[in-house]
């Protein structure tokens, strides 16, 4: 089979984010270029229903400049999802008008379910090991996506999955308003986080195996590693045991944003959320035994493998 290089975009609540690959469909691809802006499109929208404009505005800035690493690549097929943000604006319209332009595409808003599969598929596709069954978790701005699976025949398998409507941007914006949070406001948070978790469905203390992907699970990683940058290849396959986890919760939700803009291997744009982050992934803990395994692998990866997959079925 030839191969096809290919775009996958996907747009959240906090970030928009791209990927581009070649390969054949019939197994790992080759990364073309992958790249992330923080737009913050959820500002705002959990408690208006709509996009705010300068929201809007940067996140289409930021696919100006993806539609230009996407033509330099000459990606033959491109895919453009949005996720929690977009599935809650009333006013989408002109995000979807704005998405067409620029890419030449229509924006798909994927269901929570179909979020969840596509993080499961490409939180195992690099997975060095595996036991079964494996959580993947993946904290988004305005979702968390909870996904059981195991192996069948060497290929992910989803048995439970659910799209929570918590995020580091809603959990911030609806619950801790102080800088930093009082102890009520966690506690409101937590209370909230743990009900959400306890009747999604899915029996996160089965897992055996426990994977976080997205900008949390990774900006945690790089800050319990200490890393005066930001390294993907430190980061992708780390561990953070339980232990460190919450001394990394505790340590975020009492400093002053001011103080968490000096953690050098964080992205500015993250520091106002990123405790309300680490409080969901703590909380998730809580009920896992295994070590949170951090992968640098996620939605996008398996975008990419189902337009790749796609393309050997059609080819």
């Amino acid at each position: 089979m030839s191969e096809l290089t290919v775009a996958a975009i996907d747009c959240g609540t906090n970030s928009v984010r791209l990927l581009v690959a070649r390969g054949d469909g019939s197994g790992p691809f080759t990364e073309v270029a992958r790249e992330l802006h923080l737009t913050r499109l959820g500002q705002g929208v959990d408690a208006t229903g709509k996009f705010a404009p300068e929201a809007l505005d940067r996140t289409l800035a930021a696919l100006d400049d993806f539609a230009g690493r996407i033509a330099d690549a000459s990606a033959e097929r491109v895919r453009f999802v949005a996720t929690s943000a977009a599935r809650d604006a009333g006013n989408r319209d002109a995000f979807f008008e704005g998405v067409r332009q620029r890419l030449g595409v229509d924006a798909e808003i994927i269901s929570g379910d179909e979020e969840a599969r596509l993080s499961f598929v490409g939180a195992l596709s690099a997975a060095a090991s595996v036991t079964a069954p494996a959580l993947v978790m993946d904290i988004g701005g305005g979702s968390t996506e909870l996904v059981l699976g195991t192996l069948s025949g060497g290929r992910p398998e989803v048995t439970a999955a659910r799209s929570l409507d918590m995020g580091s941007v809603r959990v911030r914006e609806r619950f801790l308003h102080s800088d930093p949070p009082t102890a009520e406001e966690i506690a409101a948070a937590t209370a909230f986080v743990d009900a959400l978790i306890d009747d999604s469905g899915v029996d996160v203390a089965a897992a055996r195996t426990w994977f976080g992907v997205g900008g949390t699970a990774t900006s945690l990683a790089a800050i319990v590693q200490g890393l005066t940058t930001y390294d993907r290849r430190a980061v992708h396959g780390s561990t953070v045991t339980h232990d460190e986890l919450d001394a990394v919760t505790a340590r975020l939700l009492s400093t002053p944003v001011a103080e968490v803009l000096r953690i050098p291997s964080l992205q500015p744009k993250r520091a106002d959320v990123i405790c309300a982050g680490a409080l969901i992934a703590a909380r998730v803990g809580a009920r896992v035994e295994a070590p949170l395994s951090v992968s640098e692998s996620d939605i996008l990866d398996g975008l990419v493998l189902d337009l790749l997959a796609d393309s050997g079925r059609l080819g």
